[in-house]
């Protein structure tokens, strides 16, 4: 795996503003876990990933990233390839996959 040697950084934290919107003093971060993991995903340099997988380890992360519900495709590839996860075990491809075969705006817009 890419970060590996997470164990190696311990002090790291999650950069608040990745979570901008949200009062950090009353901050569930194992019940925010997806929305944590996915603002890593999306904006998360280096040490916010160690600070993630320092958190909730590798399966907690690999948890969170196949509830997902949307990820671009590029971040979508990219946590794939990184976590071995199978991207028609995550929510972001299901559900992108239901959208295009149903004919629906999204769908079409999608395209």
């Amino acid at each position: 795996m890419y970060f590996s040697n997470y164990r190696e950084q311990k002090g790291t934290t999650v950069n608040p503003s990745l979570l901008w919107e949200y009062d950090l003093k009353h901050f569930d971060y194992q019940a925010m876990r997806s929305v944590v993991v996915q603002r890593v995903i999306e904006r998360g340099w280096p040490a916010d990933w160690y600070a993630i997988l320092n958190l909730y380890g590798e399966d907690g992360v690999k948890e969170a990233i196949r509830s997902i519900p949307y990820l671009n495709e590029r971040d979508a590839h990219f946590v794939s390839v990184i976590f071995q996860i199978p991207s028609n075990e995550m929510a972001c491809y299901v559900r992108k996959q239901s959208r295009r075969h149903t004919g629906t705006p999204e769908a079409v817009n999608a395209e």
